[in-house]
C-alpha cells in the first residue's frame, strides 16, 4: 500500500512539473524573411502543436512508469516505460519523404501553368496568375518569386532561387526544364510543360512504388512488436513468477540492455528504409 501511495505521489509531482513546463514552453518565433527550405518551413509550421502534444505524452508516460515501478517494485521501470512509450512510435513511424511531397506540389503547379499558357500568357504572367491556385507548400515561395520579378530579377534567376528554397534534386530537374521553357517562350513552352507534367507523373509513380515497398517491413515489425508487448503484458499479469529474476539488480540491468537492444535494432531498420540523399543538379543562386 505504501509503494502504491508513493507511486501516486510521484505521478502528481511529475504531472505538475510537466504541466508547468508545458505552460511556459512555446515554439520559437520565426525570424522575418523566407526560410532556407520550404520543406523545413512547412514542417516547422506544426511545431507548436507537436510540442504541446509531446509534453502531455511525456507526462502520461512518466506517470505510467512511476505506477509500474511502484506496483512491480522495479525502479528502472520508471525510466524504461517512458523510453519505450516514446521510442517505439518514433522508430516504427514512416519517415516523411521530402521528394515525394515536393513533387506532388510541383505536379499540381505545373499542370496549372499548362492550363494558363494556351490563353496567350507568357510563363512569367502564368506564374503570377497561378499563385492563387498554388499548393500550400509552394505558395510562399511563389509569392517571393513574384516579388523578385517585380525587383527586376529575370525569370531564370527567380526560378533558381525557388529551387534553392525547395532544396530537392527532383525539384531541380523540374525547375531547370521550366527555366529553359521560360527562356524559349512561344508555343514551345506549352509542349515543354506538357512533357514535363508527364515526366513528373512517371517519377511520382516510381516514388510511390518505392514507398510501398519500404512500408512492408515496417508493417511486419509493427505487428511483431504489438504481439510481443501483448504477450509480455499478459505474462506479467498472469505469470509474474516468470519475471522474478528481473527484480534483482543484475536482472534490471539485463532488462535495460534487452530493451535498448530491441529499440536499437528498430532504429537501425528505420535508417535502412530512409531514402538516400541525392545530389542536386542546380547550384545555389548567389
Amino acid at each position: 500500500m505504501g509503494s502504491l501511495l508513493a507511486g501516486l505521489c510521484g505521478v502528481l509531482v511529475v504531472g505538475g512539473l510537466i504541466a508547468v513546463a508545458a505552460g511556459f514552453h512555446s515554439a520559437p518565433p520565426q525570424a522575418g524573411g523566407f526560410s532556407t527550405s520550404l520543406w523545413t518551413r512547412t514542417v516547422d509550421s506544426d511545431l507548436g502543436r507537436a510540442v504541446r502534444r509531446r509534453w502531455w505524452q511525456l507526462g502520461l508516460a512518466f506517470a505510467a512508469g512511476l505506477v509500474a515501478a511502484s506496483l512491480a517494485g522495479w525502479p528502472l521501470l520508471a525510466l524504461l516505460v517512458p523510453l519505450v512509450a516514446f521510442g517505439l512510435p518514433v522508430v516504427l513511424s514512416a519517415p516523411p519523404n521530402q521528394d515525394l511531397v515536393v513533387l506532388e506540389a510541383l505536379d499540381r503547379w505545373i499542370r496549372t501553368l499548362s492550363s494558363l499558357l494556351p490563353t496567350g500568357r507568357s510563363i512569367s504572367d502564368a506564374v503570377r496568375v497561378s499563385v492563387g491556385q498554388a499548393p500550400p507548400l509552394l505558395a510562399p515561395g511563389l509569392r517571393l518569386l513574384i516579388a523578385r520579378l517585380d525587383d527586376r530579377w529575370t525569370i531564370g534567376q527567380a526560378l533558381l532561387s525557388l529551387a534553392d528554397e525547395l532544396d530537392s534534386a527532383d525539384a531541380d530537374a523540374v525547375i531547370a526544364a521550366l527555366s529553359l521553357a521560360a527562356e524559349r517562350g512561344g508555343t514551345g513552352a506549352t509542349a515543354t510543360l506538357a512533357a514535363l507534367a508527364d515526366n513528373i507523373q512517371d517519377r511520382l509513380r516510381a516514388l510511390r512504388e518505392i514507398e510501398t515497398e519500404r512500408a512492408k517491413p515496417r508493417i511486419v515489425v509493427r505487428q511483431v512488436t504489438v504481439i510481443t508487448l501483448v504477450v509480455l503484458s499478459l505474462a506479467l499479469l498472469f505469470g509474474g513468477s516468470f519475471f522474478t529474476p528481473y527484480g534483482s539488480g543484475l536482472g534490471q540491468v539485463l532488462l535495460t540492455v534487452l530493451v535498448l537492444a530491441y529499440l536499437g535494432s528498430l532504429l537501425f531498420l528505420r535508417r535502412l528504409t530512409l531514402p538516400r540523399p541525392r545530389q542536386r543538379i542546380l547550384r545555389r543562386a548567389s
